[in-house]
């Protein structure tokens, strides 16, 4: 089902595109396809003036800020790349933007993501980046049970597993707010900011 409307107050939120993510190999689109639709989208947010949130994923070196719990697949061994954790230099360069900082998966979690939103009046998060079933489908569990109405966008969210991407695309997704292509997201936004600068008049 397409995306329905887009609240007055909506924030683009992309997801951990940052420099080691941004080199994995990804699944349906690779992830320099996923970047490149980021970039159509915050272009278009920007544009109308509405909100784009970077979220970045870091660690400490010796791991002591992770999660703690015990896993059946360890973490992966050995020191990070330098600037893993920097955002892609694709979407740098716009002062404007909320740079959230995550040590979990959900871009919610232990940040001040929640109250950044509030106060900028925000009801509507439209999410992309990777990985789908991690810290895409984490923060949008997270941001439906936050009270958000929530859109997924289709063509700019990839997972390292096709299996795992499906399942949170068909399966979880429809659950927590709707699903739309890049190309819907960038139309119905300027539709409906054409609309408010009317009724503003």
């Amino acid at each position: 089902m397409p995306i329905t409307t887009m609240d007055t107050t909506t924030a683009l939120v992309l997801i951990d595109l940052q420099n080691l993510v941004a080199g994995l190999p990804t699944t349906p689109c690779t992830a320099s396809e996923v970047v490149a639709r980021a970039v159509e989208l915050a272009d278009a947010f920007h544009h109308h003036g509405a909100p784009v949130v970077l979220v970045r994923l870091t660690a400490s070196a010796d791991g002591s800020d992770a999660a703690p719990g015990r896993t059946e697949i360890p973490r992966p061994p050995g020191p990070l790349p330098a600037a893993w954790d920097a955002i892609v230099d694709e979407l740098t360069g716009h002062p404007g933007d909320i740079t959230v900082t995550k040590r979990t998966w959900s871009a919610f979690h232990g940040t001040d993501l929640d109250l950044r939103l509030r106060r900028r009046g925000v009801t509507q998060l439209v999410l992309a980046g990777i990985a789908t079933s991690i810290g895409v489908e984490s923060t949008a569990r997270a941001a439906y049970e936050h009270g958000y109405n929530v859109t997924l966008v289709t063509d700019a969210i990839a997972d390292r597993d096709a299996e795992t991407h499906r399942h949170s695309m068909e399966r979880i997704f429809p659950l927590l707010g709707e699903r739309a292509s890049t190309a819907e997201v960038i139309d119905l936004l300027a539709k409906t900011r054409t609309i408010t600068r009317r009724k503003d008049r």
